[in-house]
């Protein structure tokens, strides 16, 4: 038995979860509404604010799958209930970003700036202060969605190794290289 895949999911209360007969599962909160196709080899059973996740049949292909859905349903319940945060930070000299409703202004030393629509289900929040490195937050209920925002956000310029230069997650570490080193003749 999957250890991940057999581990109940509490509802919190004002998140309402509904399963079709094709195995549409639809989770509802306050903060949006989030829907998920699962695979016929598995099966979600709701009562009293518990939900469980079994599979079918002993397949390796059904063991596989159980832990997976039950991993994407949690996340459903906790995005709709409390929602995920993203923050990202510029390292570099001359980096910008600022933020006009759903259009992230970035520049990052191209010559020209770079423009991203976000999408509806995600906020954009940029904080910038003086000797400090700017910072961009991001919040949604979709976890999938904002990690692929924050994913192409850093994509367009990511921490070089020597000076660590470039758009990195707050807090994550950059292994640095050591540079040239002068020759003795």
């Amino acid at each position: 038995m999957s250890r991940i895949g057999k581990m109940p999911i509490s509802l919190p209360s004002g998140v309402q979860v509904s399963v079709s007969d094709g195995n549409m599962v639809t989770v509802k909160g306050k903060l949006g509404e989030l829907s998920q196709q699962l695979d016929p080899l598995v099966e979600v059973k709701v009562d009293d604010g518990i939900m469980h996740v079994n599979r079918i049949n002993e397949t390796q292909d059904a063991r596989a799958k159980h832990g997976l859905y039950r991993s994407l349903l949690d996340n459903m319940v906790k995005g709709v209930s409390e929602g995920y945060t993203i923050v990202q930070e510029l390292v570099g000299v001359g980096f910008k970003a600022s933020a006009a409703g759903n259009i992230l202004e970035l520049s990052l030393g191209y010559s020209h700036g770079i423009f991203i629509e976000m999408p509806p289900e995600v906020s954009v929040e940029t904080l910038t202060e003086r000797g400090k490195n700017p910072i961009i937050t991001l919040k949604s209920f979709d976890k999938q969605l904002i990690g692929q925002v924050a994913a192409k956000i850093r994509s367009l310029r990511k921490p070089e190794p020597y000076k660590g230069k470039g758009i990195r997650f707050m807090g994550e570490e950059i292994k640095k290289k050591a540079g040239k080193s002068a020759s003795e003749k």
